[in-house]
C-alpha cells in the first residue's frame, strides 16, 4: 500500500507538471547591435490546446539584472507561469543588459534597446508565436529600471502597447548620482551616456519624470505602483503628482515594502489584474 501511495504521489506530480505553462528560451538577433540575446518566453497551458491567437505582456528586468530574473528571484519562483495560466497571457522577458534602461544610446550604437525592444524583439514574438500582433494584444510593465523602460518605450511607442506599468519604476535616472553607489553606476552607465555620465541634463532628457506631454497625448491606460521604503518613492510621488496635475487618467498606489523582490512578487499579479481587463475588452471589441 505504502508503495502504490508513492506511486500515486508522482503520478499526480507528472500530469500536474504536464498541465502547468511552459518556458521557452528564444534567441533573438539584433541587426541593429550586431548581436544575439535572449528571451525568457512563458507560454500558458491553454496555447497548446487552442488555436486562437493570444495577448502578450511584456515584462521587464531592473538594473544588475538579465532576461530570467522574473523567473528566477521572486520568492516563488512559480509566479509567472502561474500567471500566464490563470489569464490565458503569453508573457516575454526580454534581455535588457544591466544597465541600457530600455534607451536607444547617444553614443554607442551596441546599446541600441529602444530599437531592440520595439521592433526586433516584438516581430521575433509576433513571427514564432500565436499572438495578437497589435496594440490591443500587447501590454508593458517592469520594475525599477524596466517599470522606467515600460512607461518610456510605451509613451515613445503609442502604437505597439494598449496599456503600461511600472513596480518601483526609476522614473528619474538621476537619483542614481545622489547614491552611495553612484561611482559604481557612473561605470556600469556610461556605455550608455558616455563621457555624460554625470551630466544631469542627460538623465533628464531621456527621464519618464519629463515625458507628461507624450503620455497624456497617448492616453494609455497606467498603472504604477512604489514602495513606500523604496529609495525611488520620492520620484515615483513625484510623477503621480504631475499626471494628477496634468489631469492624466493612471492607477497609482503606494504599498509597504522597498526595493526587494519580496514587493514586486506582490505588486505583479496586480498588474497583470490591471491589464487583463484591458486585454478581454480590446477582444470583445474586436468579436462585435
Amino acid at each position: 500500500m505504502r508503495h502504490f501511495k508513492i506511486l500515486l504521489f508522482a503520478c499526480i506530480i507528472s500530469v500536474g507538471n504536464c498541465y502547468a505553462a511552459k518556458v521557452d528560451t528564444l534567441e533573438v538577433a539584433s541587426t541593429t547591435m550586431n548581436r544575439t540575446y535572449k528571451a525568457a518566453v512563458v507560454l500558458p497551458n491553454s496555447y497548446a490546446k487552442s488555436k486562437t491567437a493570444f495577448p502578450v505582456m511584456y515584462l521587464l528586468h531592473g538594473a544588475y539584472g538579465h532576461f530570467g530574473d522574473w523567473l528566477k528571484n521572486t520568492p516563488n519562483k512559480e509566479l509567472v507561469k502561474n500567471l500566464a495560466d490563470q489569464y490565458n497571457l503569453i508573457i516575454v522577458m526580454p534581455e535588457g543588459e544591466t544597465f541600457s534602461f530600455y534607451i536607444d544610446s547617444p553614443v554607442n550604437t551596441g546599446s541600441q534597446f529602444e530599437t531592440f525592444i520595439t521592433k526586433e524583439v516584438i516581430q521575433k514574438i509576433d513571427k514564432t508565436y500565436r499572438t495578437i500582433a497589435n496594440k490591443n494584444g500587447r501590454v508593458i510593465t517592469g520594475l525599477s529600471m524596466g517599470g522606467h523602460g515600460a512607461l518610456y518605450l510605451s509613451a515613445r511607442n503609442p502604437d505597439l502597447f494598449c496599456a503600461a506599468g511600472s513596480m518601483s519604476g526609476a522614473v528619474d535616472m538621476s537619483v542614481m548620482l545622489n547614491r552611495d553607489s553612484a561611482a559604481q553606476v557612473l561605470k556600469l552607465i556610461e556605455p550608455v551616456f558616455g563621457e555624460r555620465s554625470n551630466d544631469i541634463k542627460m538623465y533628464e532628457r531621456h527621464a519618464v519624470l519629463n515625458m507628461i506631454d507624450e503620455i497624456k497625448a497617448n492616453k494609455l491606460p497606467l498603472i504604477i505602483d512604489c514602495g513606500v521604503d523604496d529609495f525611488l518613492i520620492e520620484p515615483n510621488k513625484e510623477l503621480h503628482r504631475r499626471l494628477v496635475y496634468n489631469k492624466v487618467e493612471h492607477d497609482y498606489t503606494e504599498r509597504p515594502g522597498a526595493h526587494t523582490w519580496e514587493y514586486w512578487e506582490n505588486a505583479l499579479p496586480y498588474h497583470v489584474l490591471f491589464f487583463n481587463k484591458i486585454l478581454l475588452k480590446n477582444q470583445e471589441v474586436v468579436k462585435k
